[in-house]
């Protein structure tokens, strides 16, 4: 199910987002383009809808971006997790909150962002609160089964976030976007042999690597202009003609 979604979202974003930069509106002024630079509230929509299907996660995330200039925007995220985890010898809970900041780069050309479409990259830095439990594992062996439970403990654990994704103004000051994440775990705030299964923000704590992948609609409000200057593309200089009357001389010179 939660794959169904993510195509059906993937599709619909496509499909929308293909008509609309098509009838994007282009304001330059000779050499120069006018860029409004924005402050974006962001909402992730996929966790709470996902829920609805798999009732062992509950994410709910939100970001305020503010544009720095028409490439750098700085970014600050927050959100909340609950975790549970169940099989046949093993419970496990988790939940917290966690934040984090950074800066996204928009790859596009000024011309062709026009403060409406950012394609690029993040990096973040991901600090996560976070309560786990195991209230219950057991162990059979020969003499057999031993039952036994974790209490409650708090722990911090942080992260790296790179992502990569796309956005784009489908109406005047709102957007639609996506990104695809890439998480490194720094520390768990656990010892190795005790790490939890999840923790907000990151992910599967057990695993060095995590990745993620989200959905948002973003409301921007813009607080300024900015002029900026286009790149003039270089000519390629055209290729010199071969010199034929020395080509010539040399060959009646042989004769």
């Amino acid at each position: 199910m939660r794959k169904t979604f993510v195509f059906i979202i993937s599709f619909l974003f496509i499909l929308i987002n293909g008509t609309t930069i098509k009838g994007q509106d282009s304001v330059q002024f000779g050499d120069s383009v006018i860029i409004p630079l924005k402050i974006r509230i962001g909402i992730e929509v996929a966790g709470p809808v996902i829920y609805f299907t798999d009732k062992s996660i509950l994410n709910l995330e939100g970001y305020l971006s503010a544009d720095l200039n028409e490439k750098i925007s700085l970014f600050l995220g927050t959100g909340y997790s609950d975790y549970k985890y169940s099989q046949h010898n093993y419970d496990f809970l988790s939940k917290g909150i966690y934040i984090k900041v950074g800066a996204d780069f928009n790859l596009l050309k000024p011309e062709t962002a026009m403060g409406k479409y950012w394609a690029g990259v993040g990096v973040h830095y991901g600090l996560s609160s976070y309560v786990a439990e195991t209230p219950l594992f057991k162990h059979e062996n020969y003499w057999g089964i031993t039952s036994s439970s974790l209490a409650k403990d708090t722990n911090w654990g942080h992260y790296i976030e790179i992502c990569s994704g796309f956005r784009a103004e489908l109406f005047r000051n709102f957007s639609v976007g996506w990104l695809i994440s890439v998480r490194k775990l720094i520390y768990c705030g656990t010892s190795k042999d005790l790490r939890p299964i999840y923790f907000p923000g990151y992910g599967a704590g057990g695993k060095s690597f995590s990745t993620g992948l989200a959905y948002y609609i973003v409301w921007n409000i813009p607080y300024k202009k900015i002029k900026v200057a286009l790149k003039k593309e270089t000519p390629e200089e055209p290729e010199e003609p071969e010199n034929t009357e020395s080509t010539t001389n040399t060959t009646n010179s042989g004769r």
